[in-house]
C-alpha cells in the first residue's frame, strides 16, 4: 500500500510546511467558498403569496434556471475564516493583489485597479504569498530587505526543508 503526502510536514508530522504554492491554493479555495456562501436574508421581509406550481405549457417559453453549486461544507467555511486573517500583516496594496488573484482576476484588470505594471504587480503578489508562508511557518520576515530577497529566501527555505524531510512509502 502506497501513501502519498499532499503537503510536506515537519519532522514530528504535526505542522505542514507552508510554501507559496500551498498558500495560493488555500486562498483560491477561500475565494471559491466566499462565492458559494448564500446571500444573507433580511429580517422583517416575507412573502405571503403561495408558491405557484407551473404546468408544462407555462414552462415552454421560459429560460432554464441557472444551477448553482451547493453551499460549502462547515470545514471549508472554517478554513476560509482562518484564511481571511492571513492578509492582515500585508500592505494594503499587496493584500488587494493577492485577493484579486485568488478570485482569478486577470492581470490586466489588477494592474489597472492598483496602478502598477505587470511585473511590479507580479512581484508584489509573490512577496505577499511568501510573507504569508513565512508567518505560517513561524519564521521571521526580514523587514530591512528587498522583496526579491524575501522571495528567494522562501524558495531556498522550501527546497532545503523538502530535501531534509524524507517522504517514505507506508
Amino acid at each position: 500500500m502506497n501513501c502519498r503526502f499532499d503537503q510536506l510536514r515537519s519532522r514530528d508530522g504535526s505542522n505542514p510546511i507552508w510554501t507559496p504554492k500551498l498558500v495560493e491554493e488555500r486562498l483560491a479555495e477561500a475565494a471559491a467558498v466566499l462565492q458559494r456562501l448564500p446571500e444573507p436574508c433580511r429580517q422583517g421581509y416575507f412573502n405571503t403569496w403561495p408558491q405557484h406550481s407551473y404546468e408544462f405549457a407555462d414552462l415552454v417559453g421560459q429560460e432554464p434556471r441557472q444551477t448553482s453549486l451547493p453551499p460549502p461544507s462547515p470545514a471549508a467555511i472554517s478554513r476560509m475564516e482562518e484564511t481571511l486573517t492571513w492578509t492582515f500583516d500585508l500592505e494594503p496594496i499587496d493584500g488587494k493583489i493577492v485577493w484579486m488573484r485568488a478570485h482569478n482576476t486577470p492581470w490586466k484588470a489588477i494592474c489597472w485597479k492598483v496602478g502598477l505594471q505587470r511585473s511590479a504587480a507580479n512581484e508584489r503578489w509573490l512577496y505577499g504569498l511568501c510573507v504569508m508562508a513565512l508567518k505560517l511557518n513561524r519564521q521571521p520576515v526580514p523587514t530591512k530587505r528587498s522583496r526579491r530577497y524575501v522571495i528567494e529566501r522562501v524558495r531556498d527555505y522550501a527546497h532545503t526543508r523538502s530535501d531534509s524531510i524524507k517522504t517514505t512509502s507506508c
